[in-house]
């Protein structure tokens, strides 16, 4: 599993990184839930539209420490995430989810030992139709994200970096 590292001392330490676009920060657009404010691994993709079966059919894999990183088009009409999906993450081992766009069932997500961002919640339930690409770069916060890069967050923010960092 990937070490948590503090995304204010990722970003001091690795000022060339910054420069050459190797290590990337998310535009400071998402909100904090789960109970774990720090995490970070390795990157899976998934770009779908207020659909979220194949949301659920990623958490129901063994995570193995990786963070899924959804791109829900920004939508702000229904949560793609709900609080089954993430008691399934959290029980298979995934370290994170990041979703741009809602989530709901935050008292029950709040409970949950995993890291989720997203950018807000919302009481109305997602579609059903398994629309969606998995494994493909996705564009969220103002950056560019690829499959098998790694993600660092905290309550400062998040980090994509091209590689495994260390500090």
């Amino acid at each position: 599993a990937a070490l948590p590292l503090a995304t204010a001392e990722v970003c001091d330490a690795n000022a060339h990184l910054i420069m050459n676009g190797e290590l990337r920060a998310l535009q400071p657009v998402f909100q904090v839930y789960g109970r774990r404010q720090v995490f970070a691994g390795p990157i899976v993709t998934l770009k779908v539209y207020e659909d979220n079966v194949l949301v659920r059919e990623f958490l129901e894999e063994k995570g193995q420490g990786r963070v899924l990183v959804v791109d829900g088009g920004g939508s702000l009409r229904c949560a793609i995430l709900c609080g089954n999906p993430v008691q399934q993450a959290q029980n298979n081992g995934w370290a994170g989810i990041v979703v741009n766009g809602c989530i709901r069932d935050v008292d029950e997500i709040n409970g949950c030992d995993i890291g989720v961002r997203a950018l807000n919640s919302h009481p109305m339930k997602a579609n059903k139709k398994g629309i969606g690409e998995k494994h493909v770069p996705v564009t969220i916060a103002g950056t560019r994200i690829c499959d098998g890069e790694w993600l660092y967050a905290d309550t400062d923010g998040i980090l994509i970096s091209r590689t495994e960092l260390t500090v």
